[in-house]
């Protein structure tokens, strides 16, 4: 399994929300490339970034900085937040990305998510953030009429190849992943599945790995000391 720990950005800023809340804003670093550098040395090779601007309004707030950390880390780097159009997709490719994550688009522009997906391949994948069963858009913001299970059948029909599954009342909580959820959802679809929000353990990592999931995203708790980043990398090979 494949360790994805996370940078959610904003203003430039390293930052948590708890539970997609943005008047609940922890910021945990002043300087994101720092984070990332910190991330490699440690020995990780993936990397997670949210534009949590870009989720809340629909166009990048953190060009510059994921610019940075592509062009200084060798990190596989994947993005989500606000990618609802080619133009905005092609300027993240463009900057040394290796995975867009589309999450609102994926929901309410089809067209959009299947040109996405001929141009870009297996560089696409999609956010399914998960609020009572049914998926949430628009940075958590809102919550859509179409439920987790329909919508997952529909990106794997597309031909999408990778989900990045997230509880958003497990989000920031750190009260453990769904495990549950994602035993179903490893046995239901055919796509790699990435585990996000409330892995805040390592015995967490322990059951997703045992699960075969293809990766786990960690955030806040290795901000706040609960989960030593190296012993999870040792943990998920």
């Amino acid at each position: 399994m494949n360790i994805f720990p996370a940078i959610d950005l904003y203003g430039g800023k390293a930052v948590r929300l708890y539970k997609g809340d943005y008047s609940q804003m922890t910021v945990y670093s002043e300087n994101p490339l720092e984070v990332a550098e910190k991330f490699e040395e440690t020995g990780a090779k993936f990397l997670h970034l949210v534009d949590l601007e870009g989720a809340k309004v629909g166009k990048p707030g953190n060009l510059d900085t994921i610019k940075k950390i592509t062009e200084n880390t060798t990190l596989f780097t994947e993005v989500g937040g606000g990618i609802r159009n080619m133009e905005i997709a092609k300027s993240y490719i463009d900057c040394g990305v290796d995975r867009i994550i589309l999450g609102t688009a994926a929901v309410t522009d089809e067209a959009f998510l299947k040109e996405a997906i001929e141009t870009f391949g297996d560089k696409v994948a999609v956010g399914v953030d998960i609020k009572d069963g049914f998926v949430a858009i628009k940075g958590w913001t809102e919550k859509s009429r179409e439920s987790a299970e329909d919508f997952l059948k529909k990106m794997e029909t597309f031909g999408v190849s990778t989900v990045i599954c997230t509880d958003i009342s497990r989000d920031g909580a750190m009260q453990g992943s769904n495990n549950e959820l994602y035993k179903t959802l490893s046995e239901n679809y055919n796509i790699d599945i990435i585990a996000s929000g409330g892995v805040s353990t390592i015995k967490d990592i322990k059951i997703l790995r045992d699960m075969k999931l293809y990766g786990a995203i960690i955030g806040k708790a290795y901000y706040i000391g609960a989960i030593d980043l190296a012993e999870a990398l040792e943990v998920a090979r």
